[in-house]
């Protein structure tokens, strides 16, 4: 059975999962084991997340772990859904997607940030670069190589990612917290109809507006114009679009896709004729459901799919 078939099995086997909340410790749900072990919810940090506003599900930003099979690749995604930076599109940009790498042995992290209004930029940033330094850091447990640790977003989770792949540091070597020593650079990114640029032209104002408020800084948006942020130290990073999306246009991923060719950082873009935005896997898309084989395809080309040496479990 292919990668892709498997992952259509998996996306109906994890209809019949649920989520364990537990905090801060973090335990697997009571649902059925089948594909790929039970999901797991944690929080990013323990004793609360810096500048949390209080102690409620939206001011605790979470993984949920989805581990891969046993033979796996020992490849790991930071998934963020999208949704404006206003609301999360939890399951068709998260939970099957997560569903879908564990179908190819790569185990994926569903990330649960905070968001707009009532939180704005630095936070939902800081959340990212947490859920990568916690994988980072905790690899062996999880079962994965810290040299294997991507990020993929959708939509305003696409803008997040990009973020993440432009705006990271290597870490604080002396931190009391051992998740802050190492590095919030995600080793390649995946962008799903991403929000990119901040250029009034193709910019998804809502977007920004949720991330940055009413008035922003002409410096903090272009800051955040991730098109403009791209250096030889970009990830690699595989892109899709689609020319018919009316909500995030398509020169958001071709300007990003044309920065990285500029720093020569190696990068695939493909650009469908039709479908909306916010498709997510498109399974049920005769041209568009080809993205997922695509991705695999080059997720296979760069050694992401070939089992590496067991990190540990």
């Amino acid at each position: 059975m292919t990668a892709y078939r498997l992952a259509l099995a998996a996306t109906a086997l994890g209809a019949t999962l649920v989520h364990a909340q537990q905090p801060p410790a973090p335990r697997p749900s009571t649902a059925p084991r089948g594909l790929n072990n039970p999901p797991i919810e944690m929080p990013l940090w323990e004793n609360g997340a810096p500048g949390a506003l209080g102690t409620g599900d939206a001011d605790t930003p979470t993984l949920t772990i989805y581990r891969a099979p046993r033979v796996a690749a020992g490849t790991a995604v930071v998934v963020a859904p999208g949704g404006g930076y206003g609301a999360l599109a939890m399951d068709h940009e998260g939970r099957q997607v997560a569903y879908w790498f564990n179908a190819m042995g790569v185990s994926a992290f569903v990330l649960k940030y905070r968001l707009g209004p009532t939180y704005h930029h630095p936070i939902e940033l800081g959340d990212a670069q947490r859920a990568i330094r916690l994988v980072r850091a905790r690899a062996q447990e999880f079962g994965v190589q810290p040299d294997r640790i991507g990020m993929m977003g959708f939509s305003a989770g696409g803008h997040l990612t990009a973020t993440a792949g432009t705006h990271f540091d290597a870490g604080t070597a002396d931190a009391s917290d051992p998740i802050d020593r190492v590095s919030s650079r995600p080793d390649f990114l995946i962008l799903g109809y991403p929000v990119i640029s901040s250029d009034p032209a193709i910019a998804h104002a809502g977007s920004f507006r949720n991330l940055l408020g009413e008035h922003p800084d002409p410096r903090l948006l272009e800051d955040l114009s991730n098109d403009l942020r791209v250096t030889p130290e970009t990830p690699p990073t595989f892109l899709f679009h689609t020319t018919a999306d009316s909500g995030v246009p398509a020169e958001n991923s071709v300007r990003f896709y044309l920065a990285l060719k500029k720093a020569k950082v190696p990068a695939e873009l493909h650009i469908f004729e039709n479908g909306p935005h916010g498709v997510g896997l498109a399974l049920n898309d005769p041209s568009l459901s080809v993205w997922p084989t695509l991705l695999m395809n080059w997720l296979r080309a760069r050694g992401l799919l070939t089992p590496a040496a067991p990190a540990g479990r």
